[in-house]
């Protein structure tokens, strides 16, 4: 799927060790300086945009450009369990600001539920009816990102109605390949049981952007094993970690992605396995250099 005008891959980086802490999600223009000022440090020179109320985006590209970094795709989620009315116009708002960053790739995920954030990874309360609903409003929702120049990419989630294989295949494969691409989270992938290159091999055509993500094996299986909640795992049993460090086969799930792609990796460390967001983004620059088919893309 042809993503970019150059022909060629491109890698970034998000900026959640500085925007996420604990379960509060701080998206405002004095945590982006502050991130954006170490971010520019690592070797990184494009972030995910997701940009923060009150800026525009070409504000929020002069203030990218004020630290020499450029936008990466950024990420849309929603409840698509209800009337995807107000959605729309959303997903519309999104996608248009992304275009206008020069982006062409959206990453399209389903909001995190209360009763999965309650019981991670596992699929609870799955229900038919409300995953043909989603399925419907997945497509609704796809197609205004489309009118507005952008590919929308599946990411399925931990702790969101599309987390389980099953949920998974079921929407890609429902919803039209020439509307939905799929963007694979390797880590949430690997959380929910899947095998990220399997899965990521067996609709390698569709992958339209790809999230690079780490985790611990044994953190994982002592979340479950202790009952823990999403943000128990992720923060009490430290599950998430920098790329290269955890038991991900990342070099599997960089071989399923075409040899052709010319879309995004975006590397992803919600939780810093490092004693501070630098050091951990530090940490994933270093991963990124020592792959030979990431070292060689425009951005790191």
């Amino acid at each position: 799927m042809p993503q970019n005008a150059s022909g060629a891959a491109r890698i970034g980086v998000n900026p959640l060790p500085w925007v996420l802490r604990g379960t509060e999600f701080t998206l405002d223009v004095p945590t982006l300086r502050a991130a954006f000022a170490e971010v520019a440090t690592t070797g990184f020179t494009a972030v995910q945009a997701d940009i923060p109320a009150g800026l525009n985006p070409p504000e929020y590209s002069a203030l990218l450009s004020e630290f020499g970094l450029r936008p990466g795709p950024g990420y849309f989620s929603a409840d698509f369990t209800s009337d995807p009315a107000d959605v729309v116009e959303r997903a519309h708002r999104h996608a248009a600001a992304q275009v206008e960053l020069g982006l062409s790739t959206v990453f399209l995920a389903s909001d995190l539920t209360p009763s999965r954030i309650a019981a991670p990874a596992v699929g609870t309360d799955h229900d038919a009816g409300r995953l043909a609903t989603i399925v419907e409003n997945v497509a609704i929702i796809a197609g205004a990102i489309r009118a507005e120049g952008a590919l929308p990419c599946l990411h399925p989630h931990v702790g969101s109605w599309i987390e389980t294989e099953q949920e998974t295949r079921a929407v890609l494969d429902q919803v039209d390949a020439g509307l939905l691409a799929f963007g694979p989270d390797t880590g949430h992938l690997y959380w929910a049981g899947m095998d990220p290159a399997a899965i990521m091999s067996e609709y390698a055509e569709r992958i339209g952007g790809v999230h690079l993500k780490d985790v611990y094996a044994a953190a994982r299986e002592s979340a479950r094993a202790k009952g823990s909640d999403y943000f128990g795992a992720t923060n009490d049993q430290s599950l998430w970690t920098e790329p290269g460090r955890g038991d991900v086969d990342l070099n599997a799930a960089l071989e399923a992605v075409p040899a052709g792609f010319t879309g995004w990796f975006v590397v992803e460390v919600d939780v810093p396995d490092g004693v501070t967001p630098l050091v951990s983004t530090e940490r994933s620059a270093q991963w990124v250099a020592s792959q030979a088919r990431l070292a060689a893309l425009e951005s790191v």
